[in-house]
């Protein structure tokens, strides 16, 4: 009946005509009421001989049993030698840490330092990997919070639509991250690592490739190449053949970076996977496709860029092989 009788009168205090009125209800715990009907739980207590003021809610969205709760947990940490301010601030201090260091912002730091040593394609690759299959489940949280099976539930999504590579690759990159913010002290572990043997395996494939024996036979395919394509695509096969660059590097290529005088092809640092300026040799035979080329290509700037070509040479990733025998590298 006391208890009931005390929730009433909190629920029907008025402030009486003063700006606040407290009533008091034990061990420090008293509701504030404003002249306008606003109602709040605080504490008072002493600490080291200082008297201080804490909040505990919003009555009634904290009643008067919650309140009183708190009021005796907070007191028992006072018993303790512990203040209960100072302790809010440290937590305050520590979730605002934490929501400045969630994995997407350690993810995309981790990023900037790393990709000046990737090629464009494979920085593009990275980033699209996580901000299509990462950022999207886990990049809001504290990355020292993220815990095993928040990765593998993240992972699974992948799998169940049979994407089985790139969970790999993707956690592959976590692992990465995770290691990053443990060397900056923005997580303690990456748990990545204990999700060894719990993912689908996969059975990587290499991409297709020209044994010697069957040289000859891509040599002749692409000397009649023509016949289904058009002759630019041919002579940048041949290119390929004779100069073994990457595709990206071939279909990148300017005009600027020949010289023919001296029979040497610059291909710039940029466009390297290694990021250093590469030198090709040129034999009499690659100038001569390289002049063709060049009456082929009339004002654009670039050797072998066309719609064609791109589309061709690029999804092959250098596989000859493949686009020789009209088939799709996988």
């Amino acid at each position: 009946m006391a208890e009931k009788y005390k929730d009433a009168r909190y629920k029907n205090a008025k402030s009486e005509g003063k700006k606040i009125t407290k009533l008091y209800d034990g061990n420090g715990l008293f509701l504030w009421v404003y002249e306008d009907g606003r109602k709040y739980w605080r504490m008072r207590y002493r600490m080291h001989g200082k008297e201080k003021l804490l909040s505990l809610g919003v009555y009634p969205t904290v009643s008067l049993s919650q309140a009183r709760e708190q009021a005796r947990a907070e007191n028992t940490k006072i018993r303790n030698d512990i203040d209960p301010s100072i302790e809010r601030r440290i937590k305050k201090q520590q979730s605002k840490e934490a929501a400045l260091n969630n994995f997407e912002i350690v993810a995309r730091e981790w990023y900037q330092k790393q990709v000046h040593t990737w090629v464009a394609s494979h920085a593009k690759d990275v980033l699209r990997r996580l901000e299509a299959n990462v950022f999207p489940y886990i990049g809001l949280q504290p990355i020292s919070k993220i815990e095993a099976p928040e990765l593998l539930n993240m992972i699974r999504v992948m799998e169940h639509r049979g994407a089985y590579d790139l969970a790999h690759r993707v956690l592959q990159v976590c692992g990465q991250v995770f290691r990053y913010g443990v060397v900056t002290g923005r997580c303690s572990r990456d748990p990545a690592a204990d999700l060894k043997g719990a993912l689908t395996p996969h059975k990587k494939k290499n991409q297709a490739a020209v044994k010697p024996e069957e040289l000859p036979d891509l040599l002749k395919a692409i000397a009649t190449y023509d016949t289904i394509g058009d002759r630019q695509t041919q002579l940048a096969l041949q290119l390929l053949a004779h100069t073994f660059v990457r595709t990206n590097e071939l279909i990148s290529a300017k005009w600027s970076e020949f010289d023919l005088d001296d029979a040497l092809w610059t291909v710039p640092a940029e466009r390297m996977k290694k990021r250093n300026e590469h030198i090709v040799p040129l034999t009499n035979r690659v100038m001569e496709i390289i002049r063709e080329l060049k009456i082929i290509a009339g004002d654009s700037r670039y050797c072998c860029l066309a719609a064609m070509l791109t589309n061709q040479l690029a999804t092959t990733h250098c596989c000859m092989h493949c686009i020789a025998w009209g088939t799709k590298a996988k």
